[in-house]
């Protein structure tokens, strides 16, 4: 059965960030999910996400990162996106600063869904006129409605 990224997508969790590092940006994200109730414990998820980063860095090029944690005591996915108004290093793969976050957060247990999740994405992302829009766009639904055909 494949998987809607719309399933992992909330409103909420989608932020408009004007901040200068990769860890703010990673930190307000994490505030967020925090706030709404996605994670228990944001100070293990902020960490997991940054000991991630360490191993290789998640900016995947294209201005696209992808940063993410699998944590035993989660039951599902969740997907957090940032927008970033002006680019931040990130030490990713073709070198090109980062506009757009995909924050991705859930159970150490369900790999195959993961795998899922993070194929789907990266088919949406890999869309030059997707990345554009979502540059352009300046609500969280309209961002959100770019995904319900992935």
């Amino acid at each position: 059965m494949m998987i809607k990224i719309s399933k992992f997508l909330d409103p909420k969790h989608v932020l408009f960030l004007n901040v200068d590092t990769r860890d703010e940006a990673l930190q307000a994200m994490t505030d967020v999910l925090y706030q709404t109730g996605k994670l228990e414990d944001p100070v293990a998820f902020y960490n997991a996400i940054i000991d991630r980063e360490k191993i290789v860095s998640t900016g995947i090029g294209m201005g696209v990162a992808i940063p993410h944690a699998k944590l035993h005591g989660y039951d599902e996915f969740f997907v957090a996106i940032g927008v970033l108004q002006k680019g931040i290093d990130w030490n990713a793969l073709d070198g090109a600063p980062v506009r757009l976050i995909f924050m991705i957060g859930g159970p150490d247990d369900k790999q195959t869904e993961y795998l899922q999740i993070l194929s789907k994405l990266t088919q949406a992302i890999k869309d030059e006129s997707t990345r554009k829009k979502m540059l352009t766009l300046n609500s969280a639904n309209a961002i959100i409605d770019l995904f319900k055909a992935f």
